[in-house]
């Protein structure tokens, strides 16, 4: 399974200040990715089914582009805003059933609806944050 990220969406899920240092926040948030990387983690539902995380990537938008590149996880910036760049990452994938993480509804409403959702407290609790 794929994971796909919408960066700006799980870093405001988290009032710490990201909104002082975008670049700095997306970096800090995309450096726990790897990790999870080839992972086998539980679902975001109630299932309690395991999710293998084959392959990761995260989109990044404005002041966050630029933001440094770990290893292990593709890293996408997103020329306009990273919801439609998301919508046609999702496209490509869905033959494999992409997870997107995201809160946000007008995204969610856009996405193909073989795409899982989980929102960014999901993530949050992956990564420790």
């Amino acid at each position: 399974m794929r994971l796909i990220v919408d960066v700006a969406n799980v870093m405001g899920s988290r009032p710490d200040g990201w909104w002082r240092d975008r670049r700095g926040a997306a970096t800090r948030l995309l450096a726990g990715l790897p990790a999870l990387a080839g992972a086998e983690v539980e679902g975001p539902d109630e299932s309690g089914a395991l999710l293998r995380l084959d392959a990761i990537t995260a989109v990044v938008e404005g002041a966050a582009r630029g933001a440094a590149e770990p290893g292990g996880i593709l890293v996408v910036a997103a020329p306009a805003d990273g919801d439609s760049t998301i919508v046609e990452l999702v496209a490509a994938e869905a033959s494999l059933r992409p997870l997107v993480v995201t809160a946000d509804r007008g995204l969610r409403a856009r996405l193909d609806p073989a795409a899982l959702v989980a929102g960014p407290g999901w993530l949050n609790r992956l990564l420790g944050r």
